[in-house]
């Protein structure tokens, strides 16, 4: 079936089958937060962005094969919910944004600089730094060697903005320099875009909004 990125709670998983990673997407929680599940097909090593809510869910997705690592795209609380019970069940690394980590209630085994690499199996994933949301978020690129580029973008970047900078327009300003220097002006238009809520897009859908983000100030 063709992957369209489009979940709801209680639903089932979406997975986007590439060739080395397979990407299942599943909504938990009552604001809807998206959780990503990553395998690589190589060696079956998992690891889970953002155990945001419902650890019954995400362990069931899970499976009998466990995550090696979990990584908590951002501090605010929707994206830690499930947290304690998913480390606790599977024993898995944990990862965050180093300047996030004291806002997250379960340790960070591996605080994340921008440039830094995750891997899963054989796929290696990179952190950048991308400041407004929160000092610490932390987006995920997979520079896919056999297509167009996947980035997971916690609440930093969704279909028709940047994330909530609370009405700080020095906030703003530097969610949105981080989000054009370290996503758009790297990636091409076809990569494809998982946020933190909601539907999926792609940088190209993107793109031509800039100037009217800019222009609004949110």
């Amino acid at each position: 079936m063709t992957y369209s990125g489009a979940v709801t709670v209680g639903g089932p998983a979406d997975v986007h089958e590439l060739q080395d990673l397979m990407i299942s997407k599943v909504a938990v929680g009552p604001m809807d937060n998206n959780a990503y599940l990553l395998r690589c097909r190589a060696t079956d090593e998992q690891l889970l962005i953002d155990a945001a809510n419902d650890a019954s869910t995400l362990l069931t997705l899970i499976g009998d094969d466990g995550i090696a690592s979990v990584v908590t795209t951002h501090r605010h609380g929707d994206h830690w919910q499930a947290l304690a019970e998913v480390v606790a069940a599977t024993g898995a690394r944990t990862y965050a944004g180093g300047d996030d980590a004291d806002g997250i209630p379960v340790p960070t085994d591996v605080p994340l600089r921008d440039g830094d690499t995750v891997r899963v199996g054989n796929v290696e994933l990179t952190a950048r730094h991308l400041v407004g949301h929160t000092p610490g978020s932390i987006a995920l690129v997979y520079d896919d060697p056999h297509g167009h580029p996947h980035v997971f973008t916690g609440d930093c970047l969704f279909p028709g903005g940047v994330g909530n900078t609370f009405k700080d327009p020095e906030a703003f300003a530097r969610l949105l320099h981080d989000v054009e220097t370290r996503i758009f002006d790297v990636l091409p238009d076809e990569t494809w875009v998982y946020p933190g809520h909601g539907d999926d897009t792609t940088l190209g859908a993107e793109r031509p909004h800039l100037p009217e983000w800019r222009a609004r100030g949110w």
